[in-house]
């Protein structure tokens, strides 16, 4: 949607019809493909066994600022979000992740640049394995000498 059409729906000379995109034809309630949907179709989060044994990670593509509260919902539940900005305009981006920055310093989170416009949010207790070669040790198994 562009800034003018934005702005228009803003002042309500125009409706908002940004709802209408998120809903496709192809999309049938009956279908199950063992994920389970949490907020909207553009979030989505491991199975129910994953969800008992605390194993799970969010995944949101928000198109625009209003989006930033399916992102919200799964951090404050604690589950680890990864954020991909790269379908939205950059001043959305933006404001997502300033929004995102708020929300882990509340919650004592951790915030981390995968790539760019793609961001990691891990809750308090969650831990980060780096998978950098300089932080394995240097006397394993490769190192025989």
């Amino acid at each position: 949607m562009g800034s003018v059409r934005k702005a228009s729906a803003w002042l309500g000379l125009v409706d908002d019809n940004d709802d209408e995109r998120y809903y496709d034809d192809d999309y049938s309630e009956g279908t199950d493909s063992g994920d389970a949907w949490v907020t909207d179709p553009r979030v989505k989060v491991a199975t129910d066994t994953a969800e008992e044994k605390g194993r799970r990670i969010g995944t949101v593509t928000p198109d625009s600022f209003r989006d930033a509260r399916a992102i919200g919902e799964l951090f404050r539940e604690g589950v680890p979000v990864i954020m991909n900005l790269t379908a939205m305009e950059a001043g959305d981006a933006k404001r997502v992740v300033d929004f995102a920055a708020g929300l882990i310093f509340g919650l004592r989170g951790s915030i981390e640049r995968v790539s760019t416009r793609v961001f990691l949010l891990t809750p308090a207790n969650t831990e980060i394995v780096n998978g950098d070669p300089s932080a394995h040790r240097t006397d394993g198994f490769f190192n025989q000498s």
